[in-house]
């Protein structure tokens, strides 16, 4: 359906009318101990309806609260534009932030979140969601995506998980 919206888009341009999206990718790296890639994998993801809600309040400076924190979890139901938070979080940490170019110079935020044992994780996990939020526990969350399958991860043997969340502003 992309199609569909890339032809509004373009008939909006011709009648001379602006418009703006976010548009996420979430990128999911699993490590061994040894710091080999065990799992990759890069998917589209959701903006939830209450993410584009505080963006609009990040706009109009009603709102000061930065999407800079990143969630794992074990839940697998699909993603969609309602949800309002993990299924089933297990961590979640601040990010680090940068700007990269897409389609217009920095029109790209990027996250990057790393948990390991180092964030207090130990046993084992099948990671099968993350998001994207504003604030280190509740707050709001601005994108969702679950893995293709539960990804096994085991905190004590050493494994990491890495995710990269890319939201570009078209």
């Amino acid at each position: 359906m992309s199609w569909f919206w890339e032809i509004v888009d373009r008939l909006g341009r011709l009648f001379g009318v602006e418009s703006i999206k976010l548009v996420g990718e979430l990128e999911v790296v699993v490590y061994d101990k040894d710091g080999n890639i065990k799992y990759r994998e890069t998917k589209k993801n959701v903006i939830t309806n209450v993410g584009k809600a505080e963006v609009a309040s990040l706009i109009g400076g009603l709102s000061t609260s930065a999407f800079t924190y990143i969630a794992i979890g074990t839940g697998t139901t699909s993603p969609s534009s309602t949800d309002t938070a993990l299924e089933s979080e297990i961590a979640r940490k601040s990010a680090s932030a940068s700007k990269e170019t897409t389609n217009v110079t920095n029109d790209t935020l990027v996250l990057v979140a790393t948990f390991s044992s180092a964030d207090g994780l130990s046993g084992t996990a099948n990671v099968a969601e993350a998001g994207v939020f504003n604030a280190s526990s509740g707050g709001t969350m601005l994108a969702r995506q679950t893995m293709s399958s539960p990804v096994p991860m085991n905190w004590d043997a050493g494994d990491a998980i890495q995710i990269t969340w890319k939201i570009i502003v078209q």
